[in-house]
């Protein structure tokens, strides 16, 4: 198959195996209650493991983009796919509540994170042209993860046990992700082990992996993300807590997240569109401008109508702007050295998610109110806008990293 059709074949890979990596981590929502009931461990105890999962999803992340480097992709998304699927096997035979954080939290969080940039920076190496549609379109299929891995774990739960449910979905990750990830292969241009010389709307392939790191766009692109995924992760965790503290029904309010993640497939594919069209960082800025605002309008919302209406919008928004950052990357750095700069920039989100549940919970604590945690986003909405406003890409004739 010539390699104009096979990049499609990638795309297709890497968004099945988002889909089951992201949908075996996020089975835990999913078991909580049936696991606490069972073993008589704490909510909080067995909720940290998903806790533990993002930090080790954000240090993982860069090494094991680095790694894809060095390797190719290949290995080391197999290598994620079959410790995600021992993970969970294990987990399912946890005794006490530590074995399970570390099981479930440490590895099948660190593992996932073998996924996730590895196959961001191989589509984008793939692609000269529609690369924003790829990118998104690999992101849409992790996005399908809540929307399809989910409800097949709590129609599981309904007929088994918690143990025997994680053990089946094991099972399903690994008949499913093992063979995929066989499909997964290096962009022609680093087939043979080096990087192409010269790279048409990129900082130059003689760039040191130390000079990418050190440089303004690399540090700048990482404070963006950070203060993007920190502006969307508390209105992610705790807007249906707010609707039901609005008087919404429990299962009402659980209904906006699906509106929430509805919205976020059509917009990955609609940012992706008009990134290859009007070009990323253009898209990404505005985007983020409107982001900010998206979180501001919940403040002023109270009834179940217009709590659909701004999460369509806002899950449209941030959604759509998160594939952009590894268009935003394979434009300025070598692809030598993709999956070291997108698991950095993914490392960043993660930690930015990781501020949400807690920023809420304590601004809800104290205030006895939601208000300020949505002011807050803005806040950070405005912070990401304005960094990502400043980024200046590299002078393409350039020989090394622009000046601060």
């Amino acid at each position: 198959m010539d390699n104009s059709r096979y990049r499609w074949v990638i795309v297709a890979a890497g968004g099945l195996l988002g889909c089951v990596a992201i949908g075996g981590m996020f089975s835990l929502p999913v078991l909580l209650q049936p696991i606490t009931r069972d073993t008589g461990w704490s909510v909080a105890g067995v909720s940290s493991a998903m806790t533990i999962g993002f930090l080790a999803m954000a240090f993982g992340s860069m090494i094991w983009g680095t790694l894809s480097d060095r390797v190719g992709p290949r290995p080391v998304v197999l290598s994620g796919s079959i410790v995600i699927a021992a993970s969970l096997a294990l987990a399912s035979r946890a005794t006490s509540l530590i074995e399970f954080q570390l099981l479930f939290g440490l590895l099948v969080g660190g593992a996932t994170a073998a996924i996730f940039a590895p196959l961001m920076a191989c589509v984008t190496g793939w692609f000269d042209t529609h690369r924003g549609l790829a990118v998104s379109l690999v992101s849409a299929g992790m996005g399908m993860a809540p929307m399809t891995m989910s409800p097949l774990v709590a129609w599981l739960v309904s007929f088994h046990d918690w143990r025997t449910t994680m053990q089946i979905v094991a099972v399903i990750v690994a008949a499913i992700m093992i063979p995929v990830s066989l499909l997964v292969r290096r962009a022609p241009a680093l087939a043979g082990g080096n990087a192409p010389a010269s790279e048409t709307g990129a900082a130059p392939a003689e760039m040191s992996l130390g000079e990418a790191v050190r440089s303004p766009q690399f540090v700048i692109l990482l404070a963006t993300n950070f203060f993007c995924c920190a502006t969307h992760s508390g209105p992610i965790i705790h807007t249906v807590s707010y609707a039901i503290s609005c008087g919404i029904p429990m299962l009402a309010a659980v209904s906006i997240y699906s509106v929430e993640g509805l919205a976020g497939l059509g917009g990955r594919v609609a940012f992706g569109l008009l990134g290859d069209r009007l070009g990323a960082k253009r898209v990404l800025v505005t985007g983020l401008l409107a982001q900010a605002f998206g979180a501001l309008a919940y403040v002023f919302v109270r009834e179940l109508a217009a709590f659909y209406a701004v999460a369509a919008l806002f899950g449209f928004i941030y959604a759509g702007v998160m594939p952009l950052y590894a268009v935003l990357a394979r434009e300025n750095f070598p692809l030598k050295m993709m999956g070291t700069v997108i698991g950095g920039i993914a490392m960043a989100g993660s930690l930015g998610m990781a501020t949400g549940p807690i920023a809420g919970g304590l601004i809800y604590d104290t205030f006895a109110s939601y208000a300020w945690l949505y002011i807050g986003a803005w806040g950070m909405g405005i912070g990401a806008f304005l960094m990502a406003l400043s980024f200046r890409p590299f002078p393409k004739a350039q020989a090394a990293p622009a000046p601060a």
